[in-house]
This record gives structure tokens, C-alpha cells and sequence, in this order.
């Protein structure tokens, strides 16, 4: 069974708006619990600490593209004060798992870290964060983090805050659906480069994904993101965006939301596994296959019938295998590449 370090999953969140939840133990929904992973070779992944709550009203409501065409930007900014409440408590979620008495799951903050966990057969787990708004403007709550286990951060949801602007969910659309970074944004960026912090693009505007790629020093990350040559929706990557990435020696994690696959944008959970064969294809033509790796946003998307939860990772690796990759390829999509771009980022 080839080995499978995931790019992104929502569990932490679930287990927020369901506290009596049991990480340890096999469940009937959902999709990601420890027996499954193992299950499906899981070995470790990005947790991500995403703060839900009713938006307050946003930075900016629209934004004027470059054709002189306007749309929306939604939904509204998050109130920080609500933000730091939820991250505390799923922060503590993951160190709770971590000193749970039976070992089987570790935070992690190096890549040994993760070769440790691999060899013994524990899950190793990066804590990340989806959305920067529990940092305040001075940057101290990031060190404060960042000693708790922090590694890894989108700077934004799709949504707007102190540090930038994300991506509204649309389709058809390109990427180019608001502003980038703000000044506050580009300090993050310095301190999270200073920290070894990586940073993850999934869903900043093309604008702050260009902020970054021109002021950041680490490989560029899109830790669950697609083709947008193949599925036109604005959470994907354009060709554009894919040579950068590539330029960086970075990664893109494939993300398995079948919006985010479809080349018509549908939803359908029938979607075929070999609609995710097409993405990796066009990720590989783009990134070379040291740049291509898995995102599959567990717990926070519509999953393919095929790929329902983490016990059903071995077939997408069949998929793959039958669209002529081989077990080295297979391997570096499936762990050796998020390990790489881990190493180089965290500068170890």
C-alpha cells in the first residue's frame, strides 16, 4: 500500500460541532477517524484549524476587475474575537490528541518528526491554520502559535481579513476576484518566511497569490487546489499561477471536492476517479512530478463515491497506477513530495 500524507482535512472542526466525537474510534460518517486512515495508508496529513462563525461585514464588498467588469466579494470578514475563541479550542483539540496516553498521534514540527511517526506507525499530524484572523496586526499571537505547534497557514479563507483577501467560491471564474495582500500581509509573510511557516494559497485571490510569489522566500504552496484549465472554478490554479509554483521547486496538494474537479462545475459525488487522473495529468505536464501531491479536504467538501473517506485512498492509487504511473511516482504524490517542500520550508 503506498503511503499517503494529506495536504488538507476539516476533522478538528468536526470535532468542535461535535465534542463527544472520538478521533480513536471508527465512524459510519464523516470521512477521516484513525481506524480509516489506517486503513487506506493514511499516514499523516495537515489539520487544519479553520474559525467558523457569521461573518460581520467585509473589508470591501466588490472589487473592479481588470476588464472593468465588478463583482462581489463574499462573504463577510470574520470577527477576530470569535475567530481566537474557535482556534483556541481546536488548537487544544490537537494537543489533547497529541498527549493522548495511547501514542497514536503526534503533532508534528520537523520532517524526522515524520519519518519517526512513519516508522512506528503514528499518525503524524501538521497543525494548520485556514485564515490568519486570530493574529492580530502586531504579529505576536503568530510566535504564540507558532510554540504550540503552528507550521503551516493559509493566510486566508475565502474571505476577506486584516491580511488579504480569498477567493469566493464561483464558477465559471478565474482567480482574479479581488485584491491581494495588504501591508499587514506582507509583514505575515516576512515573519511566517522568518518562522518557517509555510504558507498555503489555496484560497487567496490571484493577486495575493502573486504578493506572495514576488515577496516570499519559500517554495510556493497550494496545499488543495486544482487545475483551472479543467475545472473553470475560481479556487483552482491557472497555468499561470502552476509555473510559478513550479519555478519555486513548490507544491500543489489535489484536492478531491468534486466542485473543484468537474470540468462543468457539478457536484455530483458520482463523479469518476478518472476526472482526478485528468488533474494530476495536467498538474504533472505543469509541475513536473516532484510538484504534485494530495489535498483532499476531508471533512470539508463533497467527496467522489469513490474516494467517500480515507479507507478508500488505495483507489485512487489504482486509478493512478492504471493511468501508467509507476510505484516511484506514486510514492512521491503520495508522501515524498509534501516531505521535500516540508524540509525546504521549514529549513531543516
Amino acid at each position: 500500500m503506498i503511503p499517503v500524507f494529506d495536504g488538507h482535512n476539516d476533522t478538528v472542526l468536526l470535532h468542535l460541532e461535535q465534542p463527544h466525537r472520538d478521533f480513536f474510534e471508527r465512524h459510519d460518517d464523516g470521512h477521516l477517524d484513525l481506524p480509516r486512515a489506517v486503513e487506506g495508508g493514511m499516514v499523516g496529513g495537515f489539520f487544519a484549524v479553520f474559525p467558523p462563525g457569521q461573518p460581520t461585514a467585509g473589508l470591501v464588498s466588490s472589487y473592479t476587475k481588470a476588464d472593468g467588469s465588478t463583482v462581489g466579494l463574499s462573504p463577510g470578514a470574520l470577527d477576530p474575537a470569535t475567530a481566537i475563541v474557535s482556534t483556541n479550542a481546536m488548537v487544544a483539540q490537537l494537543l489533547r490528541w497529541d498527549a493522548d496516553e495511547r501514542g497514536l498521534f503526534k503533532l508534528v514540527r520537523t520532517t524526522a518528526d515524520i519519518d519517526r511517526c512513519m516508522a512506528r506507525g503514528v499518525m503524524a499530524a501538521i497543525m494548520h491554520f485556514e485564515g490568519a484572523e486570530m493574529i492580530g496586526p502586531d504579529l505576536a499571537a503568530l510566535d504564540v502559535y507558532y510554540a504550540a505547534g503552528l507550521r503551516s497557514l493559509g493566510i486566508v479563507w475565502s474571505r476577506p481579513n486584516l491580511f488579504g483577501n480569498g477567493v469566493p467560491f464561483l464558477y465559471p471564474s478565474s482567480p482574479d476576484v479581488g485584491p491581494g495582500l495588504t501591508v499587514h500581509g506582507l509583514r505575515l509573510v516576512q515573519r511566517c518566511n522568518e518562522l518557517g511557516i509555510m504558507l498555503d494559497l489555496s484560497h487567496i485571490t490571484e493577486r495575493g497569490f502573486w504578493d506572495v510569489a514576488c515577496n516570499s522566500t519559500a517554495p510556493l504552496v497550494a496545499t488543495h487546489s486544482n487545475a483551472h484549465a479543467i475545472c473553470a472554478s475560481s479556487r483552482n490554479l491557472t497555468d499561470e499561477q502552476l509555473k510559478a509554483v513550479a519555478a519555486s521547486h513548490g507544491v500543489v496538494g489535489v484536492n478531491y471536492n468534486v466542485g473543484f474537479l468537474a470540468p462543468d462545475g457539478g457536484r455530483t459525488r458520482e463523479l469518476p476517479l478518472s476526472v482526478m487522473v485528468r488533474h494530476v495529468d495536467h498538474l504533472v505536464e505543469h509541475l513536473g512530478i516532484d510538484g504534485v501531491a494530495l489535498g483532499s479536504d476531508f471533512d470539508g467538501a463533497a467527496m467522489p463515491a469513490d474516494l467517500s473517506d480515507a479507507s478508500k485512498l488505495p483507489a485512487l492509487m489504482e486509478a493512478l497506477r492504471d493511468a501508467g504511473y509507476g510505484t516511484e511516482d506514486l510514492e512521491k504524490i503520495g508522501y515524498r513530495n509534501w516531505l521535500r517542500v516540508l524540509k525546504a520550508t521549514w529549513g531543516e
